[in-house]
């Protein structure tokens, strides 16, 4: 299945951080087809927090939904994130964004992704790996959903 997936890590050395996470995914059998850039973004929400490095990556795994969201977790945690650190800054977070076409509703796992449309640190880098994806639920591409997105938060490609 393809999925996408939003990286992002605020603490620490970050592009490390972030080149571990895709490291320690491949490791366990999820290869990255596609990597966007990666870019310098402002923290959402919450004031006086080091900004983040952000990517996202279209991979390819044999992994249902959940197992992957279980295997985002343990990279997370073999890269120190402490959970639940909400809202915290952190090592690596790892979002399943999209799942194909695919719309997955449980307690842990909610894909696509509930606030995608509305953040453009995971747009942005969207957009520039698949501009034609098509949010199953919204339909509409990620190149539409930035155009329409309304956020004006700071995302620099570095």
């Amino acid at each position: 299945m393809i999925y996408y997936l939003g990286l992002g890590s605020n603490l620490g050395r970050r592009r490390k951080n972030l080149r571990r996470a895709r490291e320690l995914l491949a490791a366990r059998g999820v290869r990255t087809l596609k990597a966007s850039s990666v870019y310098r973004t402002e923290p959402i929400g919450v004031r006086g927090q080091p900004w983040f490095y952000n990517q996202v990556l279209k991979v390819e795994t044999k992994l249902a939904p959940r197992a992957l969201l279980v295997l985002g977790h343990e990279v997370e945690a073999a890269l120190g994130r402490l959970r639940p650190a909400r809202r915290k800054p952190r090592t690596i977070d790892i979002d399943i964004l999209l799942a194909g076409r695919a719309v997955v509703r449980t307690k842990i796992l909610t894909i696509p992704h509930p606030r995608l449309e509305r953040r453009n640190f995971v747009l942005i880098p969207l957009a520039e790996v698949a501009p034609a994806v098509v949010h199953p639920l919204r339909r509409m591409t990620a190149a539409t959903l930035l155009a329409r997105s309304g956020d004006t938060s700071v995302v620099r490609r570095i």
